[in-house]
């Protein structure tokens, strides 16, 4: 067998697809494809299912890639080591991160960090279901809450104390009213937010230890990432009620779009963690992400 098919196929595999593939490997989708038919001709079987969407393992293919990923990592980790011998270190540093995580710890950082290390490239992988991160081809991942995996590493990044805002247009407000208390949101116009999954999380409210759930009615419901900006805009534009991460609408509270109401409610929240298996050689450039977080000085005094 070929060494390059055996990459060639390991790597379209684990990115779901050629161009992605492609992508991350610097080989074009042709190249790959030839490859890949080629280990499935000497191998006589097939071990890509492909579509016009997607490209998975067959059974067989599944097989050959939990045996073969394992040894490729292990190469990979190898030749990570001469990473040690240059100036600055090389190479790709793969994240998954929610969409949170992607405006509030990525946002403020990442020129500054590819400024640093210009011969690192990043990729992000936004998803704000749970994913196993090690499956998907990323390096290290970032969640809230430090539950993870006893094999995983939780370093924590960015603000170390969060808190979600409830806020709506001054003009909604002089309409319907300003709510004093949480109960009073089950009788407004709510913009909501529901995962993938289906679930909708109920909004949570504190208050001198007392814990308040409400799952008010939505006339509006969002997916995570660019569904928020719309339940945002709609707000501004006085549409209704909208309960997102005090980082996200502080900008439109400061500028008077909207009007922060129940703030002696605002329930605080624990910082989110970059996390990474810890029974593997941390690449380079997960090396260096990660010193740069823990040295840089927007949460130097957070970490």
């Amino acid at each position: 067998m070929e060494m390059n098919d055996l990459a060639a196929f390991v790597s379209v595999a684990r990115a779901g697809g050629f161009r992605d593939a492609a992508r991350v490997s610097g080989v074009s989708p042709s190249s790959l494809s030839i490859a890949v038919r080629r280990l499935e001709t000497k191998l006589e079987m097939r071990l890509l299912n492909r579509s016009t969407r997607s490209v998975a393992p067959t059974e067989a293919g599944q097989r050959l890639l939990d045996k073969l990923s394992p040894l490729f990592t292990e190469m990979e980790a190898a030749l990570d080591v001469l990473n040690g011998f240059r100036e600055k270190p090389t190479g790709t540093l793969r994240l998954n991160v929610p969409s949170s995580a992607s405006r509030i710890v990525l946002a403020p950082v990442m020129a500054r960090f590819l400024d640093t290390y210009p011969d690192i490239r990043v990729e992000v992988v936004v998803e704000d279901g749970f994913v196993d991160m090690l499956a998907a081809g990323c390096d290290a991942g970032i969640r809230y809450e430090e539950r993870l995996a006893q094999d995983m590493i939780a370093v924590p990044v960015g603000p170390r104390i969060q808190r979600f805002a409830t806020a709506a247009a001054p003009a909604y407000l002089d309409a319907h009213g300003r709510p004093g208390h949480p109960g009073e949101l089950l009788s407004h116009q709510c913009l909501r937010g529901q995962f993938s999954s289906g679930a909708t999380p109920t909004w949570d409210f504190e208050r001198d230890g007392k814990v308040i759930r409400v799952d008010p009615p939505s006339r509006l419901m969002v997916r995570p990432g660019a569904g928020v900006d719309l339940a945002v805009t709609t707000a501004i534009a006085g549409g209704g009620v909208v309960h997102l991460f005090e980082d996200m609408l502080r900008p439109y509270i400061d500028t008077g779009w909207l009007e922060p109401i129940l703030e002696p409610w605002w329930q605080n929240f624990s910082g989110p963690f970059l996390y990474y298996p810890g029974h593997r050689h941390v690449p380079a450039p997960l090396r260096a992400f990660i010193d740069f977080m823990k040295s840089d000085t927007t949460w130097r005094d957070a970490i």
